[in-house]
């Protein structure tokens, strides 16, 4: 009988970062653009914070780079804050997994908050500032989709 828990299929991982990269990528109309959920962020945090090990700062870094590459903006960029997001995931996993829904949602809503702050920022220091409040409305959605995102990719993996 072994006592160590099995490891998370990193291909999974992967495979539902990917779809999740797709969504963010979908061509939608200017009205439900300004709405979409960052899926590839949620994705990721999900996984950082559900199962540290099998996500982590390097899915962060590479779907954010992926995600720089593919939306043409400054490289690196959306790698830095996704980077940072699943660093907090992953070092605050125990806190937050273990949290009721709600408690999740306002963790997710806090690192999307964050992400888009740091995008905010690059945004403002490399001279192409966006100031309008359509900016933090992904990061609401977002939030809002927490417990859908939770509970499509719980049912994926043996909860730990």
């Amino acid at each position: 009988m072994s006592l160590a828990a099995p490891r998370e299929s990193r291909l999974l991982v992967y495979v539902t970062a990917l779809v999740a990269l797709m969504l963010t990528l979908l061509p939608l109309p200017t009205w439900l653009g300004l709405i979409r959920p960052p899926f590839l962020v949620l994705v990721i945090l999900y996984w950082s914070t559900m199962t540290p090990r099998a996500g982590g700062i390097f899915i962060g870094f590479l779907g954010g780079l992926m995600l720089d590459v593919l939306q043409g903006t400054h490289l690196g960029q959306h790698a830095l804050a996704l980077s940072f997001v699943t660093y907090l995931a992953v070092r605050l996993h125990l806190l937050t997994r273990a949290k009721p829904m709600f408690e999740q949602s306002l963790f997710a809503l806090g690192a999307l908050l964050l992400h888009e702050a740091v995008l905010w920022a690059i945004d403002g220091w490399s001279g192409h500032p966006i100031n309008s409040f359509t900016r933090w409305l992904p990061a609401l959605t977002g939030a809002a989709l927490w417990p859908v995102v939770v509970g499509l990719l719980g049912r994926t993996h043996s909860p730990r």
